[in-house]
């Protein structure tokens, strides 16, 4: 058992570790992923400047790709619609719509322009076996790009996954020359489906941004959608208004799809419903609005790093330095092996060294000839003379030296000479060179890719402000249910999905309830309304208790738990007499009970004096008796003043404020 646990454990390491490093995640380095890399080798291997039948590159591709030939063509699709490295002629599908591409036999394509002058480099290219040995492919490409944010990569391996968002090609490049010139810079995305995005929380690629679509109101009874959100599709989208519509969270009469080659949603509105109201809506509720997080994981050096979007910029400007440099000092080696020729082939044939080999009789004596004669004008040369410099000196024809124009090779030897001090002047300013080289792009191919993202920033919208009263709620003294699904007549509101609804019954219990189909009420209620729980409810509560004494409190419910029943008379020993909302100022007139030897019948209470306490305490108590009754003043009734009171009525003297409170 131990045996096949470390085989299992060793076998899952590998197979988790191949998926992270050579399957899902993307090379920092090149920005690709394996599947992606083969497909632009292949296709750089068999550029011809015609297209190519997709099914012809799948077929190319699988010498390298171990994977089979659907996930290729599936990848191969993904970065031609990146509409960057790959041309298109034919059906490759619609990212707007989210229609798939045509069969492979059906479709072509061919390297960009783009990708012949930015990817590839046959001498700096390092490769590798391919899976079966047969073939061999590349470990990077030595782009010149910053191709891991320019296209972005979405994948998901063992144990981590992946999301970086895409930019737009003109401001990385300008990115990088403020890198170059040590200036600062800030970087965003840009999706090739346009659309507004709020970049108030992208944090440089480690947080989020918010995507919506771009609407327009021809009239404010109808709403029309230019662009959708990266991620989604026209499907998608008019599925969710569809299915909003459905739950009650917006109204609409009819939705039309127009879209061509552009997008164009049109929202018809029902009567008495406006654009204005709707839009909120539909950015709440459908996927008018999403978040798209970014993760930006790749691979560095054969491990998976995560870093923001400036440490990425900052390593393939390093990058690019270095790979424009060996492109310079293999040029150069290149100018000075073409001088160091031109200089030797013009000294063999000036001076008729050839003439020496006519009595040579063996191939090493032809050779010692050859060098025994340009011993004599080494100090012209710039490097010292090999064998494969005789030996192609001695494949010169005679029709050649016999025609030989020194006047063209000394020309040619004065422009060789002037190109290797323009490298050499690069080389000693590469900071320049490569700020030029930007340049040269972006004056190339800017505006062939132009930002489509509008960046902005916008207010998140709240679900409940704009939540649709579309459920009827009511309570069936009956039954004693309340909810959705109960036909009664008392306590009628139309809610919303989000709402909360504050419960208060005859025995002082109350509960804060989100909207039911049914919810049984121990005892009668007799209060229900839409409960802020920012602002909370304000009351002021007269009660008796189970000895008939009464007392009045003023309150503030505010924190809550969903569901749960509280008590506004401890232990429901008693019942609510008044439930005036707000901060009442009534007086109260109180009828005692009859007793013997009973001198005062009646009083007064004023509920103005009451000071807020929590709603679990016991209050003030009204009047040292209990009380048959209690009631309201009218104003008439507080203006009658009698010089002495009644003999049977009597004004309650008040209670020390801390009396019978709890």
């Amino acid at each position: 058992m131990d045996h096949l646990n470390a085989l299992m454990r060793r076998n899952f390491l590998e197979y988790a570790s191949y998926v992270i490093v050579d399957r899902a995640i993307p090379a920092l380095r090149d920005g690709l992923k394996p599947v992606q890399r083969r497909i632009l080798a292949t296709l750089f291997k068999v550029d011809d400047g015609n297209f190519h039948k997709v099914a012809n590159i799948i077929g190319e591709t699988m010498k390298l790709h171990p994977h089979g030939d659907a996930s290729i063509g599936d990848a191969l699709v993904v970065l031609a619609n990146k509409e960057y490295f790959i041309e298109k002629q034919g059906n490759f599908g619609n990212i707007i719509t989210g229609h798939s591409a045509a069969a492979p036999r059906y479709i072509e394509c061919r390297l960009s322009a783009l990708a012949k002058e930015t990817l590839f480099s046959k001498e700096l290219t390092r490769s590798i076996p391919s899976y079966d040995g047969r073939s061999s492919e590349p470990v990077l490409l030595p782009v010149k790009l910053p191709v891991v944010l320019l296209i972005g990569a979405e994948g998901i391996a063992v144990g981590m996954s992946t999301r970086i968002l895409p930019h737009n090609f003109s401001e990385l490049l300008q990115a990088q020359i403020a890198i170059l010139r040590k200036q600062a810079f800030e970087l965003y995305p840009d999706f090739p489906t346009g659309a507004l995005v709020d970049i108030s929380d992208y944090d440089r690629g480690k947080g989020r941004v918010r995507v919506r679509a771009r609407i327009e109101t021809p009239n404010e009874k109808t709403i029309v959608i230019r662009e959708i959100p990266f991620g989604t599709t026209t499907e998608s989208l008019i599925s969710s208004v569809e299915n909003a519509a459905q739950k009650g969270k917006i109204r609409i009469s009819s939705i039309e799809d127009f879209t061509t080659s552009e997008v164009e949603i049109q929202i018809d509105l029902p009567r008495g419903v406006y654009a204005e109201e709707v839009i909120p809506q539909l950015y709440a509720h459908t996927d008018c609005e999403v978040s798209i997080s970014s993760n930006m994981v790749m691979i560095l050096d054969r491990k998976p790093v995560e870093l923001d979007v400036n440490e990425v910029l900052e390593i393939l400007t390093r990058q690019l330095v270095d790979i424009l440099r060996a492109e310079l000092e293999l040029e150069l080696g290149h100018l000075e092996d073409a001088r160091h020729w031109l200089t030797l082939e013009r000294i063999f044939i000036e001076n008729r060294i050839y003439k020496r080999i006519e009595e040579a009789e063996t191939a090493e004596a032809v050779k010692f000839e050859v060098y025994a004669g340009l011993e004599n004008f080494s100090d012209l040369l710039y490097r010292a003379v090999t064998d494969e410099d005789i030996e192609r000196l001695l494949k010169i024809p005679i029709r050649r030296i016999s025609l030989y124009d020194i006047n063209r090779n000394r020309e040619e030897i004065r422009k060789t000479e002037e190109a290797i001090a323009a490298v050499e002047k690069k080389l000693k300013r590469m900071t320049a060179t490569t700020i030029n080289y930007l340049q040269s792009l972006l004056k190339k191919y800017s505006e062939k890719y132009p930002r489509r993202s509008t960046l902005t920033t916008f207010d998140e919208v709240d679900v409940r402000s704009v939540a649709r009263q579309n459920i009827k709620v009511a309570y069936d003294p009956e039954t004693g249910f309340f909810g959705s699904s109960v036909k009664g007549e008392q306590f009628q509101l139309n809610v919303s999905e989000y709402d909360k609804i504050l419960l208060i019954s005859k025995d002082g219990s109350y509960r804060i309830s989100s909207p039911e189909e049914k919810i049984l009420i121990s005892s009668k209620l007799i209060h229900a309304q839409i409960f802020d729980p920012e602002e909370g409810a304000r009351f002021t509560v007269v009660y008796r208790d189970k000895d008939r004494i009464g007392w009045a409190k003023k309150i503030h419910i505010r924190a809550f738990i969903r569901d749960r029943e509280y008590e506004l008379i401890k232990g429901r020993e008693g019942r609510i007499d008044m439930l005036l909302p707000g901060d009442a100022s009534d007086v109260l007139h109180l009828d005692f009970v009859p007793a013997k030897r009973q001198r005062v019948h009646s009083g007064r209470f004023d509920l103005g004096i009451l000071e807020y306490i929590g709603p679990t305490a016991r209050g003030r108590r009204l009047a040292p008796k209990p009380l048959r009754k209690l009631r309201k003043l009218k104003a008439s009734e507080l203006e009658v003043k009698d010089e002495a009171p009644a003999k049977d009525s009597a004004e309650i003297k008040q209670p020390s404020l801390f009396d019978d409170v709890e």
